[in-house]
């Protein structure tokens, strides 16, 4: 006999599926990071099939992020009120029927709306996914030991991304990219229903925090889509700082609405938590760094290094596999001696890692220049991602699961959508001013790498901050849920007598 999130027995089959349903919800996570950085490789490809001018072919990744990163924070909600099991599989079924689509779109307006249609289904499904893993394992040695396994799937899975998108892309199509979901997507469905149960957030009402709703996913999106314009048309335009101030405003008046509702959409009182509050602030700063981090470097090694889409996902390998190995040790760790003891070592190496970048040459050589510093990296990230994860629900009850799952995945992707706009800025910059400086081309070699090591400093700043913040909020010994929740609504499915 074992015991299930609320302390009463089940059975040894009941155990079982519990862990077998965690398997569903990794494969689902498994593919919304994967797709993240999926698409990247084959931009080109589908650039020149779809006829996109350059710039509109942005809009493939934008539509995407633009939607996933608005849209999250009230996915994790939706999951709270309305079924995290329903919410779950209702995402997992838009972003396997956009998956499909984008792979048999015909245009490039037909190809965004599509992708924008899967990062809706992302931002409904991931939030819920983590809500359902939450309230099915008791914090502690048992949830840590689960989201050791989803720390080390979402930390490889963007890695993982370009490996799998560089050899779909050589050895078929671009369309293959979204195919490989379709099947994946189609069994998760399947399983959902018999390995996952139904729970919500036992409260007294269901009133819909529209007006809060409304404001911060329309702030988030402003924001996302303001970054990334702001990568391309540069931050001193008209347009960026009003698209900017427009956000800042729709977010401003998320929060006034959040202290006035009496059914809040982000109830503000789960900040009060600070390892949860330090944990997203983690989540907020490594995902700046890291979704810059591998922008930047699949860069490097295409236009500098001149390598295949093959060879650059190739090249993820070491990054990958070492988060996946040290992902276990980390959960190991982080349940023996704490949270606060791990994490900021973790973003202290991730830093090393990214001040390694900063020595890349004109002609780099992989296992002398890049194999120390993805291998340190990925053992960083490792121990960043799970005892992040672990940190953001530490004393969340279940009734704000949903919530808290969304916020974690929220700060990973703005701060994604900041590091990538400020690294772009930064390489861009100083690539030009080297290119005039030293009377050579923008494309050239030498003016890139030197665009880029520019860039992999100010990511190391960005990370060394996180440290230091993170490191200051997180609390020696995290305030553990207290339960107020009605059982599930539905427990597992077991198996006839």
């Amino acid at each position: 006999m074992s015991s299930n999130t609320i302390g009463t027995p089940v059975t040894d089959t009941a155990d079982r599926r519990r862990w077998l349903g965690l398997a569903v919800l990794v494969a689902a996570q498994f593919m919304v990071v994967l797709d993240i950085a999926i698409v990247n490789v084959a931009l080109p490809t589908i650039k020149t099939d779809l006829h996109f001018s350059q710039e509109s072919l942005q809009w493939v990744i934008t539509a995407y992020s633009i939607l996933f990163g608005g849209v999250l924070l009230l996915g994790g909600r939706m999951a709270d009120l309305l079924g995290r099991r329903r919410m779950f599989m209702a995402g997992l079924a838009l972003f396997t029927t956009s998956s499909l689509l984008d792979g048999l779109a015909w245009s490039s307006g037909s190809l965004i709306t599509f992708r924008a249609l899967q990062g809706l289904g992302a931002a409904l499904l991931a939030p819920a996914a983590l809500s359902i893993l939450t309230t099915t394992f008791q914090e502690g040695r048992e949830r840590n030991l689960a989201l050791g396994i989803w720390g080390a799937v979402s930390g490889s899975g963007a890695a993982a991304g370009v490996l799998l998108g560089g050899a779909l892309t050589s050895a078929f199509s671009w369309s293959w990219i979204f195919y490989v979901n379709v099947p994946v997507g189609a069994l998760v469905l399947v399983l959902s229903p018999i390995l996952l149960r139904e729970s919500r957030a036992a409260l007294d009402h269901r009133h819909f925090d529209i007006a809060g709703a409304a404001t911060i996913t329309g702030g988030l999106m402003l924001l996302v889509y303001a970054l990334t314009r702001a990568s391309q048309h540069g931050w001193a335009t008209a347009t960026t700082a009003g698209l900017l101030a427009a956000s800042a405003a729709l977010i401003g008046s998320f929060i006034v609405v959040e202290l006035r509702s009496p059914a809040p959409l982000l109830p503000l009182r789960i900040f009060r938590l600070r390892t949860l509050s330090g944990s997203n602030a983690a989540a907020l700063f490594s995902g700046a760094a890291i979704f810059a981090q591998f922008f930047l470097l699949t860069l490097y090694m295409q236009q500098v290094l001149h390598y295949s889409a093959l060879q650059t996902g190739a090249a993820y390998i070491t990054f990958t596999l070492a988060i996946i190995v040290f992902s276990g040790v980390s959960q190991g760790v982080v349940t023996r001696i704490g949270i606060r003891r791990v994490l900021p070592v973790g973003m202290l190496v991730a830093t090393f890692g990214l001040l390694l970048y900063t020595r890349l040459p004109v002609d780099g050589r992989y296992f002398w220049d890049l194999f120390p510093a993805f291998l340190i990296g990925g053992i960083g990230m490792a121990f960043v991602f799970v005892p992040m994860s672990i940190g953001a629900l530490a004393g969340v009850g279940r009734r704000d699961a949903g919530v808290a799952s969304g916020l974690l995945n929220t700060s990973q992707q703005i701060g994604g959508a900041i590091g990538v706009a400020i690294a772009t800025t930064i390489a861009t910059t100083y690539t030009s001013r080297y290119a005039t400086h030293h009377g050579v081309s923008v494309s050239s070699g030498a003016a890139l790498t030197h665009g880029f090591v520019i860039a992999f400093y100010v990511l190391a700043a960005i990370s060394l901050a996180g440290t230091i913040i993170s490191g200051a909020l997180i609390e020696s010994h995290p305030v553990e849920a207290v339960e107020t929740e009605e059982p599930v609504v539905a427990e597992l499915v077991e198996e006839a007598a």
